[in-house]
């Protein structure tokens, strides 16, 4: 009987997660039983929402277990099935976890057509953090011709595709980014107006200039000294659609912002529109977006970059460097070959 091997959280964490958090354990390969399937992991998906899974706190997901396997994002091979819907070979859309292995009763397997796109953009462009970025700048930031949309996070898989889209509809954008390189690609290769480093000591003066006309709407992903630097800059009837906190994810102190009290004086004087919002809200947009995403990305009107890690064993690191930003685009975890 083979062996596989998946990544369970060991602790929860205090502040930044660390390599004690995660602990890495073998198992025997299953057979899959009556209706069920074996999954083989090729693409496993790291995103910084994991770091809220780790926490034992009330939010819109449950955390995972201490014990339990990491929660992810895959893109998966059918190793065996017994499953009438699905066949051995079948590439699929799962949530299979840190693991090489799962096995699935079939529900919420989504099959992939590898001739489409790489199969790795389903877990990317053409998958939850493309979706993310469409469903959140379309459908809550309605950017419109001319007005001014920036973006934290404008080198990353949600944020470089936000700013993209907003080119497509006739707007201005501004990445926000961190370091040269960064900065460098999304203004050079992926076309936006501009892109500002927030690690420069004059960050807050440079945005300034690069919105003369103020900011329609911001795409917050980060908080922070990022939205610090921002908000005075919003316009009176902005919106802003709240998708993360990346600065906050290991925060311990819960002490409120010293601009609290500002932002909702800000929020009633120009009519803000702030709105949190979670990908599967806007569940019945999952075919305009794939029919205009996949359609914008043929045409190289959206570009895309990965930064993948090989190995199952590489997940905590990678993930430990994401909340960081040390990735560069999409991160990925290459788990298996894209064939058995």
């Amino acid at each position: 009987m083979s062996q596989g091997k998946r990544i369970v959280l060991a602790a929860r964490p205090v502040g930044e997660p660390k390599p004690s958090d995660f602990r890495t354990e073998e198992f025997a390969v299953p057979t899959p039983g009556q209706g069920e399937v074996l999954l083989r992991t090729i693409w496993l998906s790291l995103d910084p929402y994991m770091r809220g899974r780790m926490n034992d706190t009330k939010s819109y997901a449950a955390p995972v277990p201490v014990g339990g396997v990491m929660e992810a994002g895959t893109v998966c091979e059918v190793a065996a099935s017994d499953n009438p819907g699905f066949a051995k070979g079948d590439i699929v859309l799962a949530r299979a976890g840190w693991q090489t292995h799962a096995i699935s009763d079939g529900k919420g397997l989504a099959k992939i057509d590898p001739k489409l796109a790489p199969i790795s953009t389903a877990v990317g462009v053409l998958g939850m953090p493309g979706m993310t970025a469409y469903t959140g700048l379309l459908d809550i930031g309605k950017p419109q011709p001319g007005e001014t949309v920036v973006v934290a996070g404008a080198s990353g898989a949600v944020g470089s595709a936000v700013g993209q889209i907003a080119k497509i509809k006739g707007a201005r954008a501004i990445g926000i980014a961190g370091g040269k390189d960064k900065c460098d690609y999304v203004k050079n290769e992926l076309g936006f107006d501009d892109c500002l480093d927030h690690r420069e000591t004059d960050f807050a003066a440079k945005l300034k200039f690069a919105c003369p006309k103020g900011i329609d709407v911001y795409f917050e992903n980060v908080g922070g000294a990022v939205f610090e630097a921002v908000f005075p800059l919003l316009n009176p009837f902005a919106r802003v659609p709240v998708c993360g906190l990346i600065a906050h994810y290991n925060d311990t102190d819960a002490k409120p912002p010293k601009w609290a009290s500002s932002l909702m004086f800000a929020t009633l004087t120009k009519r803000l529109t702030f709105r949190g919002f979670i990908v599967s809200d806007f569940a019945n947009r999952h075919g305009d977006f794939l029919r205009d995403m996949s359609g914008w990305v043929r045409e190289g009107k959206v570009k895309y970059k990965e930064f993948v890690t090989e190995g199952l064993d590489s997940a905590p690191g990678a993930f430990m460097g994401l909340l960081k930003g040390a990735n560069f685009g999409k991160q990925l975890v290459r788990v298996g070959p894209d064939k058995a």
